[in-house]
């Protein structure tokens, strides 16, 4: 609670003459109430005197009588607090709210590749992406959405190729028959070193803007967005065919990019390549690892497309912070791609990669088909849809499609969010759709549970007005915390700290089901829970919304 820290700071500087940050944090047990400080142990050492004589100066000074029962002394220092059953209900009733913080923040992620399916790989950086721009502008950013899509360089020179040899219209090939073609396109390059050659100069033509070249591709691409658009609507994520921004975008960039970084002295040639050699990048052999910025054919790669979009970024679109939701295995790259942009002075703001690990299939590998193929996206997503569906079966008064695609995909993203997003994690669909647990169906069935009460209580109370068993001040007390860890999970893009909270709140409703009648209760006591769960209601539909799940009214 920010008011505590503040007067505890305020008591810190009266009594030792500094405004220390006291550290608040939550009481992991209910006898050492609601909130916990170390800070006299921190004074005490830094100064040289015994902490509990500290700490009996510091609450000698501290100020809340009117927030909080008398703060206790415990152990070697400890200062525990416990909030006033009124203090609670005001908190409740008045949640903290966010207005904008005039910053803008890019968020690059999704970035599937034109020409091939979206598999599971893509899961991870679309689904937290999604719940990190949501939590982003909750707290008060701009944001702008990048579907930064590969759509440039040798695959397509080897595509384009490979339709000329076969004599096929791009026209007559659909998402799936792209994918082929590239399959086909790959072995071609890799056996026949005619071929190769031919495909880098269709990649040369491609970026000097050869019309026949172009609409062939643009063909490629086409077919691809339309594809992507249906996955990403299952999904229920919020990006729009106006957040695609492909590395084709930066085309035109790209000479400059050269060019600018040759002036600042920061390329080297290197077997006809132009590369930056930057300090502190090795590889295992201890040589100097390069940013290949233009290769030796002429042609640009990825990093020269990364720095375009860097600039772009900055000086267009006018960060103030960008965000890249890219795997783990893409770690040194942006290093570098960061480390080279400032090197030159184009990046100026914090840019931050969200990296994530794989996703598992049960027998702890990389999650694969049976025949060792990428699991397509789509059919992965029917198949949670088509699970919840069985788990529906019978229920009554819903509606069941809708709602088992709000289970099933709710199911899949909580289960992906949940987990600390640096961690592989196994994808189970058994235990993603289970009802107990820590999973989305157990927070929307809680959801559900609740509109289904509040809709048999009739007219709601104003608000919570008292607090009188521990299970009540427990769920109350839950309830002002989510402010503070919606702004936590923008400052440390951690989704899974949200995730950790609903189901805390979830968990302490259940408790508060057991011990606190509430429909059964008489006068004001009654309205007051009526009130505290409409208050609870509203924390988990906001908080499933943020992590782009959907909370049903009825299960």
């Amino acid at each position: 609670m920010p008011v505590l820290s503040t007067r505890l700071s305020a008591a810190a500087a009266a009594a030792f003459g500094t405004p220390y940050d006291p550290e608040l944090r939550s009481s992991t047990k209910p006898e050492f109430g609601h909130y916990q400080s170390n800070l006299a142990l921190r004074i005490g050492n830094a100064l040289g005197r015994p902490p509990r004589d500290v700490a009996a100066r510091l609450v000698a000074e501290l100020q809340v009588d009117d927030l909080c029962e008398t703060p206790e002394i415990a152990g070697p220092g400890f200062i525990n607090l416990t909030l006033r059953p009124s203090t609670l209900a005001r908190a409740v009733n008045d949640p903290q709210a966010f207005t904008s913080n005039g910053q803008r923040v890019v968020v690059d992620y999704s970035q599937p590749n034109v020409a091939k399916q979206m598999h599971v790989g893509h899961l991870r950086s679309t689904v937290i992406g999604d719940a990190l721009c949501n939590v982003l502008r909750f707290v008060g950013y701009d944001v702008v959405r990048q579907n930064h899509v590969g759509d440039w360089g040798t695959q397509y020179g080897m595509m384009i190729e490979q339709l000329l040899a076969e004599g096929i219209a791009a026209e007559t090939l659909d998402l799936e028959g792209l994918q082929h073609l590239y399959e086909r396109s790959r072995k071609h390059f890799d056996a026949d070193g005619t071929f190769a050659v031919a495909a880098r100069s269709r990649v040369v033509a491609l970026q000097s803007g050869d019309p026949e070249t172009r609409a062939m591709w643009r063909h490629m691409v086409d077919v691809s967005l339309d594809d992507f658009e249906k996955v990403y609507a299952l999904l229920g994520t919020n990006l729009q065919r106006t957040d695609v921004v492909g590395e084709s975008a930066y085309n035109d960039d790209l000479p400059r990019v050269v060019e600018d970084l040759e002036q600042a002295g920061l390329l080297t040639e290197s077997d006809g390549a132009l590369c930056a050699f930057l300090p502190g990048f090795q590889g295992r052999d201890g040589d100097p690892l390069p940013v290949i910025v233009r290769k030796s054919d002429g042609g640009f790669g990825y990093s020269a497309t990364d720095l375009a979009a860097v600039r772009h970024r900055v000086n267009t679109l006018h960060a103030d912070r960008i965000v890249y939701v890219v795997d783990h295995r893409q770690a040194l790259h942006f290093d570098m791609i960061f480390t080279l942009a400032r090197a030159a002075h184009w990046l100026d703001v914090p840019a931050e990669h969200v990296s994530f690990g794989t996703v598992l299939g049960p027998n702890g590998k990389p999650f694969k088909t049976r025949e060792g193929g990428t699991v397509k996206l789509a059919e992965l997503l029917e198949s949670a849809v088509a699970r919840a569906d069985a788990l529906l079966a019978g229920r009554e008064g819903i509606d069941r499609a809708t709602t088992a695609r709000a289970v099933g995909i709710g199911a899949v993203k909580y289960a992906d969010l949940s987990s600390d997003r640096g961690n592989d994690y196994v994808f189970d669909l058994d235990r993603m759709v289970a009802m107990t647990g820590n999973t989305g169906p157990y927070l929307q069935y809680a959801h559900a549970r609740l509109t289904r009460l509040l809709s048999k209580a009739g007219p709601v109370a104003d608000g919570v007005t008292e607090l009188k068993d521990p299970a009540e001040q427990r769920l109350a007390l839950l309830l002002t915390g989510f402010a503070a860890t919606v702004q936590q999970v923008a400052e440390t893009l951690q989704p899974h700290r949200l995730c950790t909270y609903l189901y805390d709140v979830a968990s302490a409703l259940s408790v508060f089901y057991e011990q606190c009648p509430v429909l059964s209760s008489d006068g004001e006591t009654r309205a007051s829970r009526i009130a505290l769960c409409t208050a609870t209601r509203k924390v988990l539909q906001d908080g499933l919304g943020l992590l782009g799940i959907e909370a049903p009214d009825a299960m």
